[in-house]
């Protein structure tokens, strides 16, 4: 639907006077690509493993085996949740021997989880 039919099919008893006001919101929301990106990490969220294995990982590093044993599933399961984790930069791994750890990637998703935790508890 183009922007003037949105437009027109809106009772103009709902439409903003303010002009001014629409136009400069309209000039500091983010691209349409940053709100896209922004919807897809939000959509990683939405997983309650993949939420767990973030949780154990704001207490320390930890290897897939230890991940898989706390959440009891599957060492699989858990390779596949932390491949996603780490294609949206959630988590990183460091590799010592033959193990391989993951801990969360930076202080933004730190972050993130505390705000969340905060929000829902509230």
């Amino acid at each position: 639907m183009s922007e003037e039919t949105q437009k027109s099919s809106v009772p103009s008893s709902y439409l903003h006077a303010d002009e001014k006001l629409v136009e400069t919101i309209i000039n500091k929301l983010p691209s349409e690509e940053e709100l896209f990106d922004l919807a897809e990490l939000f959509k990683i969220f939405g997983d309650s493993t993949r939420i767990k294995i973030l949780m154990a990982l704001l207490e320390s590093e930890m290897c897939v085996g230890d991940l898989a044993n706390l959440l009891s599933t599957t060492q699989s399961a858990i390779s596949h949740q932390l491949r996603v984790l780490k294609q949206s930069h959630l988590v990183k791994f460091r590799r010592e021997g033959k193990t391989i750890f993951y801990s969360l990637a930076d202080e933004h998703v730190i972050t993130i989880l505390n705000q969340g935790l905060e929000h829902v508890a509230e």
